[in-house]
């Protein structure tokens, strides 16, 4: 009785594979390229582009930005006096927007997950 649990047992984890390799096959994932036009920062290991780099724009010149988070814990990217706020990005997810001010400034973006590590300055002149 017990061989034939076992053997029942082995036999679906080898069609359960097989069938989640034949799919793998004919529907690989999908390439998740993100533009690198524009700043690009990786939220990874509690940090941005491991230094929390400090960023610069200029003035009434829109800026594309994208933040990915290629981290196993989410993260978000916030810069309150500008309004800017991606809302948690979960692993692998990332957010495009553009920074645009008509006023120079320094202003400080952060992860609001883990503030202590996770900041730098945006110069917009």
């Amino acid at each position: 009785m017990i061989n034939n649990i076992i053997a029942i047992v082995v036999i679906s984890f080898i069609i359960v594979g097989s069938l989640w390799g034949i799919g793998n096959l004919m529907n690989p994932q999908k390439d998740n390229k993100i533009n690198s036009e524009g700043i690009l920062l990786f939220a990874e290991n509690n940090f941005f582009n491991k230094t929390n780099p400090t960023l610069y724009i200029n003035s009434n010149f829109p800026q594309k930005i994208t933040i990915a988070n290629e981290d196993f814990v989410r993260h978000d990217f916030i810069i309150d006096e500008l309004n800017i706020n991606t809302g948690y990005l979960y692993s692998t997810q990332h957010f495009t927007t553009a920074i645009a001010s008509r006023e120079a400034g320094i202003f400080e973006y952060y992860c609001s997950l883990h503030p202590s590590t996770m900041r730098g300055k945006l110069i917009i002149s």
